[in-house]
């Protein structure tokens, strides 16, 4: 591995790139550019307020026309100041305003009103990773959200703030536990592997691992390990931009194939020196609950059950009906256990400004979050945020700045309650007795609080820090060079104490246990790059060459210990009498990169695109190391032709499509290596391995073949803005696990196979300017995505180790299940068909039919109002899937159900474990396509209403007051509580009420 290297002199290539830097930065070589005037105009002050007739604008742009070196930005006020001549002409420039040029003619005051202009938006700069593109010009497929539409939601993950806002990526959220993770897929899922479809996070730059950090031992009540991307603090974000198609993906190269997430911290801007403070206080409840029996209807059920199965004495363990638990009580355990509210303190503090020349940002934010379940648990975060920008007086040289420090505490319960709440008997005991102690009901049953007593922890601390250096050696030649660092500190531990369990179990400290995991990993990047522009008649040329060197480093210790004097001691593991080393490992992995693109910009009309990428990864064997990917995009702007100049319609329309190929390298390092694993036997002194993965040479790339094709139309001076795209991604080279002999010791071989998974779909824009008055506005913005997932190929399907999971033709997110063909006549019991003829309904040859849970459309509705001083903003999200319906046990058994279960004609009978065909059937309905519902909803997913108290402008104070809330509403049919959270299991997500101040000055 220490012999991985790039090939075709790209060590010569980097080498000239970084003595560059050297010589660039050189400042006797900096001070040769500059030149003194020989004349100078007769400068004077020119002075006054940028407004948009009804408020002040701060961070409007005036600047003199023909030199762009002099410029100024109004402040919190909408005022300005800058030195021009009488002769000169402003010009004010804003984001969605119309750009105002004004001679100034000797006039020391000038006052403009600015008009909004929906067409400017175009014009917006798109961040598109190595290089920004116009939001007109661009040949790729780019989502974005901005600070304007994550500042409005009440949330601590950044994936959160994503949700119903981008055509084509679907984000779900795995549990509603404070720090809980979430699921992302852009444009469906590629890779068999389920770990194989991440995208790749790239922030300020720097690319930031998605793998988990934790360990399954350690984990808390999180479906999947801890989400490193909790680090990120939503509220230091600028944009965020999520690249899909092949044009925007292909220059990532081994790392694009699952899309790119693109996250922009805030920087400074220049002005006076500005503070601003936003404290919150939030309160999370469940969103949506099933509905249960009560004891009433569980007692009679329960009843009937053995009535059914002929039974007339209860059995002694059959507590709740026998009269050993009270049948006059009546709990709802979801309420007792779910039911309690999140408190939420969320404080950030910044500081910003500066000159034309520096800029800075220093922001702190700090947050605790408390949990629904009971007891005295708590996530707190914290993190800082700084960003500096620097640039010459000739703006020849460029230096930007940004470091992000977060610190993570999460102490929550170890187990999840959510699944023990819906299948407790209503009238099961109190959790506590007459003494405040946990009621264990003379051991007729185990107390759900016990759960409590083991203990999760787990801090994290995360640094992420990038500098951009750059030097413009003439106006169309630029080098630049960024270094990223990143460093994650990973512990945590579970604690499982003796007081967990029954006292009359006997049990003290010597049982108790601990496990913990230590995680350190940390990377650095190197990125050179060059860039260059010229104009070849009537276009423009643009050529960027760029290198990256990458290595991460991770060290993972996961120990174990038993047996202590006293549980006080437990979280201090040299006092466990046992320990034990469970795994211990380090790995490097080195990546190295050439990347280049070349774009052609002819008369703003025809726009040709090429990005291409060399990759070299130590995760593959010999030989397998590198590979080239790449990709063509080309756009018409149809709308710039001249027989479309004068239209009054048609105000924008574009034609863009591209092609090309991208990889995938997430499959953990040295997976082609022979590996060994401990025993865990210990044999004189000496702790044997075995072997636990076979060698294989030819380990090599998943690729990606995407094609799209896209319209982009503006109607009416963009007031209607309809994008309308196609895609097709093509994932093959699939690394799966390919079957081998019983003789040979394994039984598969982890390599390529040529397996072929395809993604197509559709997905639709729509931004509309609904309404524009003096003192009013009404926007709205709607996208929706369809997606088709299918297996195209897989040699030797029927002979693999996945012959009962896929099915060529049809989507790998399928699962096999009985046909369900309705009760029986006579006994009432389930019936199903007999796939195979065989006469038996056997689990594998009559598991034929197929169940799609992957969503078939999703998306989000977005209207924004503004009435003066109030602003009012909602977002509904829709999504149209099917899940299973919840199966808590065989009805009639010692479990609660849903209260339609009750009322249900196609229920069979109730039996509480006496009819073994019952129970049977009832297994394999669990299992079959009766028990697929419809799990679609339609949810108010964030609401934000912000009013501006009517402070005077002199005082330069801004203050707002704000309500937000996320999933406040929620409408579906799905049976089992929350459709979002359609395999249960896991808590929910909250509803969330939030209610704040924001202050400026």
């Amino acid at each position: 591995m220490n012999n991985f290297s790039l090939s075709m002199g790209g060590r010569a290539f980097c080498f000239l790139f970084l003595m560059g830097v050297i010589l660039s930065f050189s400042p006797i070589q900096a001070h040769n550019f500059s030149r003194q005037p020989l004349a100078k105009p007769q400068q004077h002050q020119v002075q006054g307020t940028v407004t948009d007739g009804n408020s002040t604008l701060p961070g409007v742009t005036i600047s003199i026309k023909n030199k762009t070196h002099v410029f100024s930005v109004s402040d919190y006020n909408g005022g300005y100041e800058l030195s021009a001549s009488p002769q000169d002409t402003l010009v004010f420039t804003y984001v969605g305003y119309r750009t105002e040029i004004v001679p100034v003619q000797g006039r020391t005051t000038i006052n403009i009103v600015l008009q909004p202009d929906a067409t400017t938006l175009r014009e917006v700069k798109i961040n598109a990773g190595y290089y920004s593109v116009k939001e007109s010009e661009r040949t790729g497929s780019i989502a974005k959200i901005t600070a304007s539409d994550i500042e409005k939601q009440p949330v601590t993950n950044v994936l959160a703030t994503m949700q119903g806002r981008m055509a084509g990526v679907d984000i779900v959220q795995d549990s509603g536990s404070p720090g809980g993770s979430f699921s992302i897929k852009i444009r469906g899922q590629n890779s068999l592997r389920a770990d194989g479809n991440q995208p790749l996070y790239i922030i300020d730059g720097v690319p930031y691992s998605s793998e988990t950090i934790g360990s399954t031992t350690t984990s808390g009540t999180a479906p999947t390990m801890t989400s490193p991307l909790n680090s990120i603090n939503p509220q230091d974000i600028e944009s965020i931009e999520v690249l899909k198609d092949a044009d925007a993906t292909a220059i990532y190269g081994s790392r694009g194939a699952n899309g790119v997430v693109l996250i922009t911290t805030k920087k400074g801007k220049a002005g006076d020196t500005r503070f601003t403070i936003n404290t919150s206080t939030s309160f999370g409840t469940v969103t949506k609950l099933p509905k249960l029996m009560n004891t009433q209807q569980y007692l009679a059920m329960r009843q009937q059950a053995f009535a059914n199965d002929g039974v007339t004495t209860y059995p002694a363990t059959a507590y709740d009906v026998n009269g050993t638990w009270s049948k006059e009580r009546n709990t709802d355990w979801q309420e007792e256990l779910l039911g309690g509210t999140a408190t939420i303190y969320n404080m950030q503090a910044s500081v910003s400004g500066g000159s034309a020349q520096t800029q800075y940002l220093l922001s702190g934010n700090y947050r605790t979050e408390t949990t629904v379940f009971p007891g005295d648990f708590e996530y707190k975060k914290g993190s800082a945020h700084f960003s500096m920008n620097h640039k010459s007086e000739d703006e020849r040289f460029r230096i930007n700045f940004s470091g992000n420090y977060t610190t993570q505490n999460n102490n929550m319960p170890s187990v999840d309650l959510t699944p023990v709440s819906r299948t407790l008997p209503p009238n099961a005991p109190a959790l506590y007795d007459a003494n405040g102690n946990l009621n264990w009901e003379n051991g007729t049953w185990t107390n759900p609080l016990a759960g409590l007593e083991s203990e999760f922890e787990s801090r994290i601390n995360d640094l992420v820090a990038n500098a951009v250096l750059s030097y413009r050696f003439v106006p169309n030649l630029e080098f630049k060079s960024s270094f990223g660092f990143t460093d994650l500190q990973n512990n945590e531990s579970r604690t499982m104490p003796s007081t967990m369990y029954n006292p009359s179990f006997g049990l003290n400290s010597k049982t108790s246990s601990i496990s913990t995991n230590s995680t350190a990993r940390s990377s650095w990047i190197i990125e050179p790059q060059l860039n260059y522009t010229t104009e070849i008649g009537k276009g423009q040329f643009e050529v960027l060459l760029g290198s990256t060197f990458q290595n991460q480093h991770t060290e993972r210790l996961y120990l174990g210990g038993t047996g202590f004097s006293s549980n006080s001691l437990i979280h201090d593991m040299a006092s466990a009498t046992t320990k034990t080393v469970r795994q211990s490992d380090a790995t490097v992995y080195k990546y190295e990169a050439l990347f280049a693109r070349l774009n052609y910009n002819w008369d703003t009309r025809y726009i040709v695109n090429l990005t291409a990428r060399r990759d070299g990864s130590s995760r593959f064997g010999p030989g397998k190391q590198f590979a080239t990917f790449g990709a063509v995009g080309a756009a018409w702007l149809f709308s710039n032709e001249a027989f479309l100049k004068n239209n009054t319609v048609l105000s924008f329309g574009k034609l863009r499509a591209s092609y090309g190929s991208t990889g995938n390298d997430q499959i953990g390092d040295y997976q082609f290596l022979d590996t060994y694993v401990s025993t865990g036997n210990n044999y004189q002194g000496t702790v044997g391995l075995q072997p636990a993965r076979l060698f294989n040479p030819e380990f090599g790339w998943e690729t990606n073949q995407k094609l799209e094709a896209a319209l982009e139309t503006g109607f009416l001076k963009d007031r209607i803005f309809l994008t309308t795209a196609y895609y097709r991604n093509r994932s093959s080279n699939q690394l799966v696990g390919v079957p081998l002999p019983g003789t040979a010791g394994f039984s598969s071989l982890y390599g390529n196979l040529d397996a072929t998974v395809q993604n197509s779909g559709l997905e639709l824009t729509l931004r509309t300017i609904n309404l524009t008055r003096e003192h009013f506005e009404w926007s709205s913005s709607f996208n929706i995505s369809f997606n088709r997932n299918k297996l195209i190929s897989y040699p030797n399907l029927a002979s693999s180790t996945n012959a009962n999971t896929y099915v060529v033709g049809e989507p790998i997110s399928i699962t096999k299940v009985f046909h369900y063909t309705g009760m029986n006549p006579t006994t009432g019991i389930y019936e199903f068909t007999d796939m195979n003829g065989d006469g038996l309904t056997t689990t594998l040859g009559d598991k034929q039919a197929l169940a799609n849970l992957s969503p078939k459309y999703f998306g989000g509705l977005e209207n924004h109002f503004k009435y003066k001083g109030a602003q009012l903003d909602f977002l509904f999200q829709f999504v149209k899937q099917e899940a299973f319906a919840p199966q808590p046990g065989v009805p009639g058994g010692m479990q609660n159900q849903l209260e339609s279960v009750g009322d249900s004609a196609t229920q069979q009978p109730y039996t509480a474990g006496k009819n073994s065909n019952a129970v049977t059937a009832y297994f394999r309905y669990a299992t079959s396509d009766g028990a697929v519902e419809d799990a679609s909803y339609i949810r108010l997913k964030n609401i934000s209403l912000t009013y501006d108290l009517p402070l005077k402008v002199s005082q330069g104070i801004r203050c707002q007051v704000y309500w937000q809330g996320q999933n406040l509403l929620t409408f579906s049919h799905y049976s089992n509580g929350d459709p979002e959270f359609k395999f249960g299991g896991y808590l929910p997500p909250l509803r969330v009420n939030a209610v704040g101040v924001k202050v400026s000055f």
